[in-house]
């Protein structure tokens, strides 16, 4: 008998990639790239490679013959799609450009005029934006009469705010206002009033604000099971990018379009979830495993950014988190030194402090750009902004505009302009600008009679104006003026005064003054610092007032700005070196949040985001915050004293270990001017 050898088959041939994955990618990488059927959760730690992960998972499932309009990539902003799948065609080919990839609200948009006729909407449905929707929401608060000035009303970006919480928040709007705008309370019948209205108009013109978007998504996949077959089975692959910052709305759509196939790979940092003032909810991450049973959960450890020590500190602070999915970062970054701490007196130390240090490393070859200032409130930068200005060094500020030229920090300073320099013209017109009645055509004739004059004060009760309803708040004007000119009170004096008569002004100007008024406690305090006018104002170097600034940026060369910034605005961002400061109880964590355990816990994680911006140097400053004089007759003032290191540090067993505590010397000689 002749015998036969047969080679028995082992599988199926492997497949042969034009891309080596497992060279590319660090183990847990690999893991999440591919693995492609079935629910999957990738806890991305800070400087993991998050992105990089993404994108070869995208070229993954292209060059295993997956089609690319069957995969469903959604991101927060459609830049950050378009920019994955032109990375994943570079490194794969032009099929990754054809995947399905845009925000939720895009792709609702795209759905629904496709179905929207299933739930009784027109494909022809307008789009309103935010300014659009506020225009709306303007001209109903007008209609029905809540525009009267006698009476504190939302205006129109408020009441937008309002509604698109409930919505997002998935919360009535009567828990919106208990929560977040008490002093409307009272006003809710007629708030309700005005939302009605406008859902209303919206289904009377056929249009839909972005928040409609989503809403009615959900309605369409949860009312008609025919269509959400269909969508459910048009992607088969879902990848979801930074899903810690999705709303409850974005989450429970997740769910609906991946209801056929569970074929969903969401990634994100529980650690990192911090936009819950956007709607963002933190239960959203850490509830997948319970909205996809069985899903794999996969964590990236290895950081691509930060030194160890560094690490071990963020680690630190991140274990004292409630709630958490547990991870450990570590490096093969080399570098030896450790976070630094410093102990200031107050704030102006903390921004001498911080001025040198900056000097210093551009010396040592650290550009500027490449070095940050993060801070939890915009207004915990003023002190800092006027000590960088004053060492000339250039800085760009992101989170909200710079300290001076904030309006109402520019009203309060054209008083003290008007005082140092009578025919200051631009100064005159802002501060007349803000009596009730005076329009620019009055403002042009006041002004116009004190110049011709000579800059006489007294023109302000010139008879042209006796008979006109704002004479009584000329008379108000110029007694302080009159006051103040030529006395021999200090500059913080003249300035506390101003910003006393400015007060009920500034409280009928900006529905959000309570917020604001803390740049005109900063203000005073930077005043004390000046024995003369001309010095302070100097030394601020305002901009023209009929100059825009919104959205300004600084002069000098892109690569000659030092970075501050919000911690907000600073995520997903790195610098070479970081200081954090203004690490006060009360300031970071705010003092609105130590009541509530939630957002005690958000504000961990902000300190936590704050840290990990760092690849080689740290450095955290508390400065002690005195009591202050100011007299508040009518700004209902705390009283309360911030002086206890932030709790975020105190609470850390190995704190003195993880970090190295440096000592202030200052000699007596000024900075050197950048």
């Amino acid at each position: 008998m002749k015998k036969y050898k047969v080679k028995k088959s082992t599988g199926s041939p492997k497949k042969h990639y034009l891309i080596d994955y497992q060279a590319q990618l660090n183990p847990q990488q690999y893991q999440a790239v591919a693995n492609t059927e079935g629910p999957y959760l990738v806890i991305a730690g800070a400087g993991t490679g998050k992105t990089r992960t993404l994108i070869y998972r995208l070229a993954y499932l292209v060059e295993n013959n997956i089609n690319p309009r069957s995969i469903l990539l959604l991101t927060f902003t459609r830049k950050a799609a378009q920019e994955m799948m032109r990375r994943a065609a570079t490194i794969l080919d032009e099929r990754c450009r054809n995947v399905s990839g845009g925000t939720f609200h895009s792709f609702a948009n795209f759905s629904l005029r496709k179905y929207g006729l299933h739930i009784q909407i027109h494909p022809n449905f307008t789009i309103l934006d935010r300014t659009d929707a506020e225009d709306v929401i303007n001209m109903i608060r007008t209609q029905l009469k809540l525009n009267k000035k006698e009476r504190r009303f939302p205006r129109k970006t408020t009441l937008m705010d309002i509604i698109s919480k409930s919505i997002n928040k998935c919360i009535s709007i009567e828990k919106v206002l208990a929560n977040e705008y008490p002093h409307y309370k009272d006003e809710s019948p007629d708030i309700l009033n005005v939302v009605q209205h406008y859902r209303d108009f919206k289904q009377e013109k056929m249009a839909m604000d972005y928040d409609d978007l989503l809403v009615n998504l959900k309605k369409l996949l949860e009312t008609n099971n025919e269509v959400r077959q269909k969508i459910s089975n048009t992607y088969r692959y879902i990848m979801v990018d930074e899903y810690q910052d999705t709303n409850r709305l974005q989450a429970e759509i997740t769910v609906l379009l991946a209801s056929e196939h569970k074929n969903v790979m969401v990634v994100g940092d529980d650690s990192q979830s911090i936009y819950s003032f956007r709607g963002a909810n933190f239960r959203n991450i850490m509830d997948f495993p319970k909205f996809f049973p069985g899903a794999t959960v996969i964590t990236l450890e290895q950081n691509y950014r930060s030194i160890k020590p560094i690490l071990d500190l963020t680690n630190a602070i991140i274990e004292q988190a409630k709630e958490k999915y547990s991870k450990e970062l570590f490096s093969e970054i080399e570098g030896t030194q450790k976070p630094v701490y410093i102990d200031a007196v107050d704030e102006d130390e903390q921004a001498a402090f911080v001025t040198q240090r900056v000097l210093e490393l551009r010396e040592e070859g650290v550009p500027l750009h490449k070095i940050a200032v993060l801070f939890r409130a915009s207004w915990h930068a003023n002190e800092l902004e006027v000590e960088l200005r004053s060492a000339n060094i250039p800085y760009v500020k992101y989170g909200g505009l710079k300290f001076t030229e904030a309006a109402h920090i520019k009203d309060v300073v054209a008083y003290m302009r008007v005082l140092h320099n009578v025919f200051d013209e631009i100064a005159w017109l802002r501060l007349l600008l803000l009596i009730e009645g005076i329009g620019p055509t009055s403002a042009g004739r006041i002004l116009a009679k004190i110049v011709h004059s000579g800059g006489d004060l007294n023109q302000l009760l010139s008879q042209d104006f006796a008979k006109k309803k704002f004479f009584n708040d000329l008379q108000k004007v110029h007694a302080l003026l009159s006051r103040l000119t030529g006395s021999r009170l200090k500059p913080a004096e003249k300035l506390e005064a101003a910003v006393e008569y400015y007060n009920p002004l500034f409280e009928l100007k900006y529905e959000d003054y309570k917020r604001r008024r803390l740049d005109l406690e900063s203000l005073l305090r930077i005043a004390e610092r000046y024995t003369t006018l001309e010095q302070m104002l100097t030394d601020m170097a305002l901009e023209p007032p009929d100059t825009s600034q919104v959205g300004a940026e600084p002069t000098g060369s892109e690569d000659e700005r030092l970075v501050l910034s919000t911690i907000h605005s600073a995520k997903g961002l790195e610098w070479h070196s970081v200081f954090i400061i203004h690490l006060v109880d009360g300031y970071f964590p705010a003092m609105q949040s130590l009541e509530n355990e939630e957002d005690l816990e958000e504000e961990r994680r902000l300190f936590y985001v704050a840290a990990t911006r760092a690849q080689k140097n740290l450095y955290f400053i508390t400065p002690e915050l005195e009591s202050r004089s100011y007299r508040w007759h009518t700004f209902d003032h705390s009283g309360l004293i911030f002086s206890e290191p932030s709790r975020f540090i105190a609470e850390l067993p190995d704190f003195d270990e993880l970090t190295e505590i440096g000592v202030l010397e200052f000699e007596e000689e000024d900075i050197k001017p950048f």
